[in-house]
């Protein structure tokens, strides 16, 4: 059976790694440690360590204050509570370009029975439109290390997506993760499945129901949609002629807006977005909610053979 863990333990996992390795990396939390992992980082570095309680726009002030006093703040809570302090992101964090690493968990509706007050669907929209901000969704526990550290090495101003509940690992620790650069996990003739975070894995379970009816797609990990891409999106394009996106977020303003941004300047062609569909969730169990709102693996696949119908 194929171990699961959740990307926010691999995120509390790496903050560690880093603080053994690097004594400028601090963290900022607003009183959510134990469930965005970061508590992790405070038990072995508690001197590096800052909760500014309930009040997200202090601890995005605090995260800056020590990113221009040379640290590298990694700053945490839900996703949905991290658009409380948006305004303190873009006017302080982004606007100057500072070195503040940004992490929103429970996120999408994957996030299950807390409902929709708590599911965020349109973060991913929110900090892709800010300059200077990058954005990263891994797909696994091991791409969530990955990341945090390929993040301390990068000088500038990000945001991380980070789940709640397991995930397969589908990734080993000799994977190799590059901001910006798209990976193929599957590859096929008929259409290509752009996916991010909790899709990547549905998009891959449809992969092999669509294999079963001879029908061979794509599925591409789109760990960072900010800078996405661009030349692995228009190259697949170009050999298929049919792109699908998937997601769990608004289909506004999320991977399928950026890819579909990417596409109509360069080449358009037959397209469908997978995702939330300009609605909010409900309260239910992950599987249930996918399988509802159209994003699990069943669905993917019907979604990709209509679209490629389309084509023809």
């Amino acid at each position: 059976m194929t171990e699961e863990k959740a990307t926010r333990e691999g995120y509390g996992s790496a903050l560690v790694e880093l603080g053994k390795s690097n004594p400028d990396v601090v963290v900022v939390d607003a009183d959510l440690g134990d469930s965005t992992k970061a508590e992790s980082f405070g038990k072995e570095f508690p001197e590096r360590y800052f909760t500014a309680g309930i009040a997200e726009q202090d601890m995005i002030g605090i995260a800056a204050g020590l990113a221009v006093s040379g640290k590298i703040p990694y700053a945490s809570t839900f996703a949905i509570f991290s658009e409380r302090a948006f305004e303190f992101v873009r006017n302080i964090v982004s606007r100057n370009k500072l070195n503040v690493k940004l992490a929103g968990s429970h996120a999408g509706i994957h996030t299950g029975e807390d409902g929709k007050s708590a599911q965020a669907i349109e973060d991913i929209s929110i900090y892709r439109t800010l300059p200077n901000m990058i954005v990263i969704q891994p797909c696994d526990y091991i791409e969530t290390k990955k990341a945090v550290h390929a993040l301390v090495n990068y000088n500038g101003s990000s945001y991380m997506r980070l789940l709640r509940n397991p995930l397969p690992i589908i990734h080993d620790n000799n994977y190799r993760f590059e901001i910006g650069k798209g990976e193929i996990l599957r590859k096929g003739k008929d259409a290509v499945i752009f996916a991010t975070g909790t899709l990547v894995h549905e998009a891959l379970k449809a992969a092999e129901m669509l294999k079963k009816e001879k029908i061979g797609v794509y599925v591409v990990n789109v760990h960072t949609i900010k800078p996405i891409d661009e030349k692995l999106i228009i190259g697949l394009a170009k050999k298929t002629n049919c792109v699908i996106t998937a997601e769990d977020h608004n289909i506004i303003g999320g991977l399928g807006g950026a890819v579909a941004e990417v596409l109509s300047e360069n080449y358009p062609c037959i397209m469908k977005r997978i995702g939330m569909e300009d609605k909010y969730g409900e309260s239910g169990k992950p599987a249930e909610l996918y399988d509802k709102y159209g994003l699990s693996a069943k669905h993917v696949a019907e979604k990709v053979k209509a679209t490629i119908k389309k084509k023809k």
